[in-house]
Formats: structure tokens, C-alpha cells, sequence
């Protein structure tokens, strides 16, 4: 056998069938990833507005009486709340204002509060704990923890 500079050589069936296996396989595995990207862009604008929301909670928290001014603690509203206290068990699914008014733009959250009874501090100081959680579908939760002190 002789071989003849002029005849033409190229690929065979089973070499261009694996080639195209080996590609469709590398392409597939791209836009996997490319999906996986754009299906969770998102994710930090939702973490950060869930850690904006949990602060404007305890900041409008910590900013009550530590203990409750006029003594009467019924038939309180979110509106009327005017101590820590009754914020203790608060539960709001959608964000809500100082006034108890929804916010629609903020809707898919989910903010639970809890007050602890008082504890002792060094030199007698009384204060009590306070914990926000902010949940939000697809998302992970956020838990802020601050301090009223009576002073």
C-alpha cells in the first residue's frame, strides 16, 4: 500500500459521534452552572433587605420605655405599644410599620420578636434582651440580639 499525497483523509462516523457526545456534554455542564448563577443572583439583595428590616425593628424596639409608663398594658396595639414589653411575641408575616400598616413591597418576610424578662448586669444594671428574626422564603433567616438597659 502506497499512500497517495492527493487523496483526502478526514474523520470517521465513530470519531465524530464522540465528538459531539464530548461537546454536548461540556455545553450541558455550562449552562447548568449559568443557571445555578442566575437562579440565586438575588439571594444577597434579599439578605440584605432582611437584615434592614430585623435593625428598623429593634432600633423602633430599643427605643421604647424600658418599662411601661402608664401602667396599663390592655387592649394594646402595635400603634399604642409604648415599652418593650409589647413587643413580646410579636409575630408580623409581611413587614408593618410603627403604625401596624403592611408594606406590599416587603411582603415575603416574616418578623417574630421575643423579649426576655429582666436580667441582672454588673453594678445592678436590670436590662432585657431582645431578639429579632426575619424569615423569608428561600432564604435563610436573620436573628438580631440587642439590649434595653433601665437607666
Amino acid at each position: 500500500m502506497t499512500v497517495h499525497p492527493e487523496a483526502q483523509t478526514g474523520v470517521t462516523l465513530i470519531e465524530l459521534i464522540l465528538s459531539m457526545v464530548i461537546i454536548s456534554i461540556a455545553i450541558t455542564g455550562l449552562f447548568s452552572a449559568m443557571t445555578f448563577t442566575i437562579r440565586h443572583s438575588s439571594d444577597p439583595m434579599v439578605q440584605h433587605q432582611a437584615i434592614a428590616v430585623a435593625e428598623a425593628y429593634l432600633e423602633e424596639i430599643i427605643l421604647q420605655a424600658y418599662a411601661d409608663p402608664d401602667g396599663n398594658e390592655a387592649g394594646e396595639t402595635r400603634s399604642t405599644f409604648d415599652d418593650v414589653d409589647d413587643y413580646n411575641g410579636l409575630t408580623d408575616n409581611g413587614v408593618q410599620n410603627r403604625q401596624g400598616q403592611d408594606d406590599a413591597n416587603l411582603s415575603r418576610y416574616t418578623v417574630s420578636v421575643s423579649v426576655s424578662a429582666p436580667i441582672t448586669l454588673v453594678d445592678g444594671v436590670s436590662a432585657k434582651r431582645i431578639k429579632v428574626t426575619v424569615a423569608s422564603t428561600g432564604a435563610d433567616s436573620i436573628e438580631l440580639i440587642g439590649y434595653r438597659m433601665a437607666f
